[in-house]
């Protein structure tokens, strides 16, 4: 196993033939618009524009982020409160590189606090959470770039009181981390006025693209994770895209010429399913970065996230008998860090089983990932296998990078802009007119109108 292998991509069945085809000719000929697109992408980086930033992360200095996941780390439990980008980094992050159910291990395995995210506004989840923390012992990080996003705000207004109420205003200051904008918004002036810790996140780096800025890093770091390790990864995979200028040498373009190529031909499912728990959330995370990155315009692919071997017992007959509306990407990893091999059972009603004897786990996974993608492909359908040598910081921090710059490059060749969100600040702005902020009278006119052509008819049981 070469561990310094960044990641393997095997497409060849999703090359395919007949009325809508996704031919190598196909591929190779979109050779110029990914010069064009990559240019593109990194003349804006250097520029500073808006929403590029996310390209220079791995290379810039993290000093500070570092400095304050020291003192994070002393703490007992850490409560994270974002939504969308200024959640899902972090639970992908820990997810895949923690161990599984950490808030369960004794304080002795763990080494590191507990890890809580208040990202829905839920009242059950948000009490749950406060019940389960000391105060004392506890930090609270809030992550908006505004500070204005109800859900965020609302929850922080609620840890923030109950923090205050406990301890007093001026050691419930002490234990709050605030991770915004420098200059705008909400909470850059609570910084100011309570002298709270903080840092700031990066004008240049939207939400869903700040998983390696101190958005994400923040807490995983605190955790144990090696951040400089994943920040390496990721320039790794950077400057390995960056010295090819053939389609058939890149994998990056690769993945973002299929993606594209078969959604011009209806193929509008895209399907990410690794074979390991540990990248579970990487589907969630992937989900918001595709899908609010290129759902514009009336374009884009549906991202619909599958794990491995769980949704072979409950997708696998809609994948392979189904419409041939979807690409599939299966993912795996070659190495597990701790298999299990199955051991030979003595019972005679076991007997059946022996063809598992001495077989490990992970080998099992990935042979039923082998035999998705045959499937797959025997029905006809287009089917990708991405593939890293292990699951480590290196690995997923080329993988991030890797897949914000394919999205990136995606939406360079639709003809969208990655960056933005208009879909979103829709629903933002109709929430504050409901909600009755201040300057939002016109959203929320405007929903009501819309909700009562919506309820025009209702019938109930």
């Amino acid at each position: 196993m070469n561990e310094k292998l960044l990641m393997s991509l095997a497409y060849g069945s999703a090359v395919t033939t007949g009325e809508r085809a996704v031919t190598f000719s196909d591929l190779t000929g979109l050779e110029d618009s990914f010069k064009e697109a990559d240019a593109w992408l990194r003349q804006g980086a250097s520029e500073g524009k808006d929403g590029f930033g996310w390209m220079n992360l791995p290379k810039r200095n993290v000093d500070d982020i570092q400095a304050l996941s020291r003192w994070l780390a002393t703490r007992e439990s850490i409560v994270q409160i974002g939504i969308g980008g200024s959640a899902l980094g972090n639970l992908m992050l820990h997810g895949a590189l923690l161990p599984p159910y950490w808030n369960e291990l004794p304080k002795a395995k763990r080494g590191s606090p507990r890890f809580f995210m208040s990202d829905n506004v839920d009242p059950t989840d948000n009490r749950a959470i406060w019940e389960l923390i000391d105060p004392e012992s506890t930090a609270i990080i809030v992550v908006s770039k505004s500070g204005s996003t109800a859900e965020t705000a609302s929850n922080f207004l609620f840890f923030w009181e109950k923090l205050r109420d406990t301890l007093g205003e001026a050691k419930a200051r002490e234990r709050v981390v605030v991770v915004t904008d420098k200059e705008k918004g909400i909470l850059r002036p609570f910084v100011n006025e309570t002298g709270c810790k903080s840092l700031i996140l990066p004008a240049d780096v939207g939400g869903r693209y700040s998983v390696l800025s101190c958005v994400g890093l923040l807490s995983a770091w605190a955790l144990g994770i090696d951040c400089k390790t994943l920040l390496s990864g990721a320039s790794a995979v950077d400057e390995a895209i960056s010295k090819t200028s053939s389609v058939l040498d890149n994998p990056a373009w690769i993945l973002s010429g299929l993606s594209y190529l078969h959604m011009k031909k209806n193929r509008n499912l895209n399907i990410i399913m690794p074979y390991a728990d540990s990248l579970d959330r990487f589907g969630e995370w992937f989900a918001q970065l595709w899908g609010e990155s290129l759902g514009k315009d009336g374009q884009g692919s549906t991202p619909v996230r599958a794990l491995g071997a769980i949704d072979q017992h409950s997708q696998i007959q809609l994948y392979t008998s189904g419409p041939d509306d979807k690409l599939f990407t299966i993912m795996t990893v070659e190495q597990g860090q701790k298999d299990i091999v199955l051991p030979a059972a003595q019972e005679k009603a076991f007997e059946k089983l022996s063809y598992l004897y001495g077989k490990s786990m992970d080998a099992l996974r990935n042979f039923e990932a082998g035999a998705t993608s045959a499937a797959l492909a025997k029905s006809g359908k287009p089917v990708i296998s991405l593939s890293i040598p292990v699951l480590d910081a290196y690995h997923l921090g080329a993988m991030i990078q890797f897949y914000e710059y394919v999205t990136g490059l995606t939406g360079r060749l639709m003809q969208v802009n990655p960056f933005d969100q208009p879909g979103v600040e829709q629903g933002k702005d109709y929430t504050y007119g409901l909600m009755g902020r201040s300057g939002f009278d016109a959203q929320a006119a405007e929903v009501r109108a819309l909700s009562a052509k919506i309820n025009e008819r209702i019938v109930s049981l």
